[in-house]
């Protein structure tokens, strides 16, 4: 039932979106150089690499200086590209995502290879579902990047505390994967966005 959920709201979401995500495009190819979209590899369910689909947010080959991004202070972020990620809006091309059934609207953010690779045995139940485009831990760190921008070492806060307190927060989820979870899951995600 969730994988229809899926494949009805992401291909409506792309049909009636299509007019915003041109005027996107516009705007990307006018406020800096470089390809439109951004597809980075990510980890799957059953720890399957597919590739994740974004609005370009950063200079070109900005991911050679790091993989995270750190808030207001990462200089690797365009000016579009500020206020794209602070509505999320750099995420709308991952309903592409969704519509082929690599990912679903709601279950664990696919994390990179480098950083499954830490999981411990008890972690790597995320990879037993299908990523998300949201879920708990994004609605309860929607403000990460300027967590990490707070951090004196990032990757070390992300890999120690961040990291796992997600991981955590998934489990609920994943414990109770039904409709009614999945909807109010999109339901708090949608109102977040409102307030923030």
């Amino acid at each position: 039932m969730i994988r229809f959920f899926d494949f009805l709201f992401s291909l409506v979401g792309l049909i009636l979106l299509l007019p915003v995500l041109l005027i996107i495009c516009l705007i990307i190819m006018a406020d800096s150089r470089g390809g439109v979209f951004y597809a980075q590899s990510r980890v799957g369910k059953n720890g399957v690499d597919f590739r994740l689909l974004k609005f370009r947010t950063m200079a070109t080959n900005a991911e050679k200086q790091g993989g995270l991004t750190i808030g207001a202070r990462d200089s690797r972020i365009t000016r579009a590209g500020y206020f794209l990620r602070k509505f999320k809006l750099d995420e709308l091309p991952q309903l592409i995502n969704v519509l082929k059934g690599q990912m679903s609207l709601v279950g664990p953010r696919p994390e990179i290879r480098k950083y499954v690779d830490c999981y411990t045995p008890e972690q790597r139940i995320v990879l037993m579902v299908k990523p998300g485009i949201t879920d708990y831990a994004s609605i309860e760190y929607i403000n990460e990047n300027e967590l990490l921008g707070r951090s004196s070492n990032p990757e070390k806060t992300y890999i120690e505390e961040v990291m796992p307190a997600k991981i955590m927060i998934n489990r609920r989820y994943i414990d109770h994967m039904n409709v009614g979870e999945y909807f109010t899951i999109l339901w708090k995600t949608f109102c977040k966005l409102l307030v923030k």
